[in-house]
């Protein structure tokens, strides 16, 4: 299921055009190291502020300033509910880069997108969060985020891995390691948005050590697709 839906949205094509007044920009690099096509455009002196145009299978998906979107590159790592002004950034890329995929991905930048997903996840309050860190000896450094979402939220939080470490008791979080190993090359979350269908997201990653290749997305009905990898198991 998760493989199908990484070919699926590899044949997707995006085109990212950089309007910009002066040198390259650093996150012009970044999406070409990730294998997202970018070309760049003259802006004349004195004009807007540099910003990305974002095209899916040719279409216009959204235009967001470059400031709004520096945070990749040294992504926060923050705890759910302590993001107030550093996640929009990631909210408008979740919009835009909607099921992209994209390769190379370090942890720490999963990190940063598994944080969106679960301050997403916090500020609702409810719903049922599925969580693969690949192993759970992965999610050992997970676990104070986790008992935050445990503690202040009425989530059905899921984590599924290979038990390599014993994790310790939380409040709302139930454990899975029985045939947890079909997951265990992928990084994965899926939310559902309880009673807040908009607010469903999710991340799927593939790899080992520290590159992946995935994508996020902020569509219900792949959310759901993503989710259902976790029922399998």
């Amino acid at each position: 299921m998760l493989d199908s839906l990484l070919t699926e949205f590899s044949g997707r094509r995006h085109r990212v055009i950089a309007y910009r007044s002066g040198g390259r920009l650093d996150i012009e690099a970044w999406l070409a190291d990730r294998g997202i096509p970018v070309e760049s455009r003259a802006l004349p002196a004195g004009g807007p502020s540099p910003f990305l145009e974002i095209r899916t299978d040719g279409e216009v998906a959204g235009i967001v300033g470059v400031e709004a979107v520096e945070g990749l590159l040294e992504p926060p790592i923050r705890r759910p509910g302590e993001r107030a002004g550093v996640s929009e950034g990631y909210r408008a890329l979740f919009d835009l880069f909607d099921r992209t995929v994209f390769s190379g991905m370090s942890r720490r930048e999963l990190l940063a997108v598994s944080r969106e997903i679960e301050d997403r996840a916090f500020r609702v309050g409810a719903g049922t969060l599925w969580v693969s860190f690949q192993s759970l000896s992965t999610f050992e450094s997970q676990a104070d985020v986790y008992r935050t979402l445990g503690a202040e939220t009425d989530l059905d939080i899921r984590v599924y891995g290979v038990e390599y470490w014993t994790p310790p008791s939380i409040s709302g979080v139930t454990y899975r390691t029985d045939g947890a190993a079909a997951l265990e090359p992928y990084w994965v979350l899926a939310y559902d948005g309880g009673p807040e269908r908009t607010q469903a997201c999710g991340l799927v990653a593939k790899g080992r050590s520290d590159e992946y290749t995935g994508f996020w997305t902020n569509d219900p009905p792949t959310v759901e697709a993503v989710a259902t990898a976790f029922h399998v198991v």
